[in-house]
């Protein structure tokens, strides 16, 4: 039997998506072979996003500064944001590079079946910024980037209807994004082909 330190170590392991019991075993059984070149970086790694990790003001991005690096950043376009469901899809829509605006993160999608409801998500802030423009400037474009799930295509109807009433382009991502695919998993090429053959929203 394992001590009740490794035992404790593993049952946190094995509550990460993708990392069952036995695998959170293994895991643990590896860091502790490699204790000073892996547990220890590890150890000072975690602590350092514990200590530094907050949530953007402005997009609910996760960062170790407020502004997040997106948002402070100046060469972005400020006219143009894409709304996500999750820091995930944000990370993944941005590894692709293409994207030169801002983000806006939900924070999850609308679900009656899990009481997720309009005032639950950043919905409400996401109106202000485009109430409020961006530094002075104004948002020309939307970009509603939701996972091809019905829950998401159901948030992404809301969100437009909610905006009918400003001056900004909606757009939606079409053209590669399997039903029922989430951003995160997918590779760079579809999330790229995704952007290009973005389209308004009906």
């Amino acid at each position: 039997m394992a001590s009740q330190e490794i035992e404790t170590l593993a049952s946190a392991l094995a509550r990460l998506p993708g990392l069952g019991p036995r695998s959170a075993r293994r895991a643990v059984l590896w860091l502790v072979k490699r204790r000073e070149n892996s547990l220890d970086p590890l150890v000072e790694a975690l602590e350092a996003v514990r200590d530094k990790l907050i949530e953007c003001d402005i997009c609910s991005n996760v960062d170790t500064q407020n502004p997040c690096g997106i948002c402070a950043d100046p060469r972005r376009d400020q006219r143009s944001i894409c709304v996500v469901e999750d820091v995930s899809d944000l990370w993944a829509l941005d590894r692709a590079k293409l994207f030169t605006g801002r983000y806006h993160v939900l924070g999850g999608k609308l679900s009656a079946m899990d009481g997720v409801r309009p005032e639950d998500l950043n919905i409400g802030t996401l109106l202000e910024r485009v109430e409020a423009k961006e530094d002075g400037v104004g948002i020309d474009e939307i970009v509603l980037a939701m996972n091809a799930t019905l829950e998401g295509q159901t948030t992404a109807h809301y969100i437009a209807e909610r905006l009918e009433q400003h001056p900004v382009r909606i757009t939606q991502l079409a053209h590669g994004l399997p039903v029922g695919g989430e951003l995160d998993y997918l590779d760079e090429g579809t999330l790229a082909q995704a952007l290009r053959a973005r389209r308004p929203v009906d």
